[in-house]
């Protein structure tokens, strides 16, 4: 469908305001964000339906506007509501990136929008199914008293007889139909995330066709929603923004819609109608997102002061803000975890602390809760490679007798553990690690120094996805300050004077060298990056250090001696 006639319908509320020569094109999707960058989730051609809540100051739109461009978007709906007439800026920064700008009269819901688009695109090829997506639209313009995804399933299931499921990319379960019938068990879950990730990181085209079980067997079709969500161009029609991304920026964190039937040999209608529900389901994940977006920034401003070295009185006062956001209701003050995770792609191109960000929000929901909304109680944020999450825990006694039920890192991944690792397929990598719980921002510090050291310990042990806890550092790290003098004197001298005195000697930054390999988990390519080098000289070095000491730093075991002389030194 073509601008123009969004524009001719009067029910939909919209004013032009700049772009009047671009009408033509062609709108292909709808979105609905409140990002500040919305990149990841555009794959070219939407109308993007905004509330404007990004937008601090004029100087926010310009940025905003040239990231829409950038991703070739149809046009830009701005929303009344929340700051009555569109601000000037914004005008000014659309008509510079000849990107078509709309008004939304705050009497008109983004749901009617909505649906109106999915229904033009994908909805209208046949009359049967126009009644579908019809109810769609009473239930999307219904706001979340509606029912949510849940009511989309059941229309799916009452009137084209298809049992469906939401699922995020760990395989928990975000949404099924309310309607009568067997649940999904858990463990088909599982399976079908991981066949989904299987297929998105071999490139096949989704959607994708997974049988299951032998008595008797069960066939799905799997639809992406996010990214992958649009179906794919024709062939031949040419490479989208989206072909153009890195799909290892988003595989972990998008959802999926299950349906329980082959979709192979579906008319081109019903598959339409398809990818038209998964963008109503994605609706509900923009809704998420915005939600996530409070609970991110207290846990980045809180991170910011734990790593500056803050006063303890300044950090408890960020945290007593934060504590009824993450845990409304609760009257005394809540114990914290930290938990650190970091991924890590071989090639290193993949900026990694935002897709970190987004597996650890996953990853710390309760895989045995349903819902989006069980993910609002969790803080994450992301500094560099890694992500850190604050977790709240409700304070059962005053004394620290270690009786909280927190986060364990052994049952963290153990749910998600085979879909992660088919996400990851050969080139990723997940590491994490748990802090104990404390009591007071003066711990929190200490909290996140032992979740680093944690996930360093998960880092060299193998596998695709590994995990470790403050339990599992008692036998060395939490136990320094209480080595005597002349052992600690004795054991930093057996393996790090022979290099202090090699650099000493030639100038070989040898110890330098040591601490950054550790700090990169034996990354040849990370390390060499960091301390910018070629991979040789690198290995070069490592070599050397192996010579004059006579140990292996790709054994564990030799890994830590290392690491417990160089923190007692």
């Amino acid at each position: 469908m073509r601008l123009r006639a969004l524009l001719d319908t009067e029910a939909l509320g919209l004013r032009l305001l700049g772009g009047e020569d671009e009408l033509d094109r062609s709108v292909r999707g709808v979105m609905t964000t409140d990002l500040r960058d919305p990149s990841r989730y555009l794959s070219g051609g939407e109308l993007v339906l905004t509330g404007l809540a990004w937008r601090r100051d004029a100087a926010d739109s310009e940025p905003f506007v040239r990231i829409l461009a950038q991703a070739q978007v149809a046009a830009l709906a701005a929303g009344e509501a929340e700051l009555g007439a569109v601000p000037d800026d914004l005008v000014v920064a659309c008509a510079r990136h000849r990107l078509p700008l709309f008004a939304v009269h705050e009497s008109v819901a983004f749901a009617t929008i909505t649906e109106h688009v999915v229904r033009q695109v994908s909805g209208e090829r046949a009359g049967d199914l126009a009644a579908v997506v019809d109810r769609h639209r009473r239930m999307m313009t219904s706001g979340p008293a509606g029912g949510g995804p849940e009511v989309v399933l059941d229309l799916l299931r009452s009137d084209l007889d298809l049992r469906a499921w939401v699922l995020s990319p760990t395989g928990r379960l975000i949404a099924g139909p309310k309607v009568s019938g067997p649940a999904l068990p858990a463990e088909v879950c599982g399976q079908l995330a991981a066949e989904h990730l299987a297929a998105t990181r071999a490139g096949r085209r989704a959607p994708h066709r997974v049988t299951l079980g032998t008595a008797p067997p069960r066939t799905f079709s799997l639809f992406p929603v996010r990214g992958g969500a649009h179906r794919p161009a024709p062939a031949g029609a040419g490479r989208s923004p989206q072909a153009a991304r890195d799909l290892r920026e988003t595989v972990l964190s998008d959802w999926l819609l299950a349906v329980e039937a082959d979709a192979g040999d579906w008319a081109e209608e019903r598959l339409d109608l398809l990818y038209g529900v998964t963008q109503l389901i994605a609706v509900e994940r923009d809704r998420r997102d915005a939600a996530r977006t409070v609970r991110r920034r207290l846990a980045q401003e809180v991170l910011e002061l734990v790593q500056t070295g803050a006063a303890p009185a300044e950090i408890a006062a960020r945290l007593r803000v934060a504590a009824p956001v993450l845990l409304p209701g609760l009257g005394a003050a809540p114990h914290w975890q930290v938990v650190v995770a970091r991924v890590e792609w071989e090639d290193g191109q993949v900026q990694a602390g935002p897709v970190a960000q987004a597996l650890l929000e996953e990853i710390l929901v309760d895989p045995r809760s349903t819902g989006p909304e069980h993910s609002d109680r969790i803080a994450v944020a992301h500094t560099g490679d890694e992500a850190v999450a604050l977790v709240p825990l409700p304070a059962v006694s005053s004394e620290h007798d270690g009786s909280e039920a927190g986060v364990l890192a052994d049952a963290l991944l153990a749910s998600v553990r085979d879909p992660l690792t088919a996400g990851l397929d050969d080139d990723g990598r997940v590491t994490l690690g748990v802090s104990a719980a404390v009591h007071s921002a003066e711990g929190l510090r200490g909290a996140l120094e032992e979740a680093r050291h944690a996930r360093r310990v998960a880092a060299a042990r193998p596998g695709r996805v590994c995990a470790a806890g403050h339990q599992e550092l008692a036998s060395h790290v939490l136990l320094l300050p209480f080595v005597p003098d002349d052992v600690r004197r004795a054991f930093t001298a057996r393996l790090l004077d022979p290099l202090r005195d090699y650099d000493r000697r030639h100038r070989a930054e040898l110890i330098p060298t040591l601490e950054a390999f550790l700090d990169c988990d034996g990354s040849w390519t990370r390390c060499a990056t960091r301390l910018h080098l070629h991979v040789n000289t690198l290995r070069y070095r490592v070599g050397r250090i192996e010579q004059l000491t006579g140990r292996d730093l790709s054994r564990l075991e030799d890994k830590l001696d290392f690491f417990l002389a160089l923190r007692m030194s």
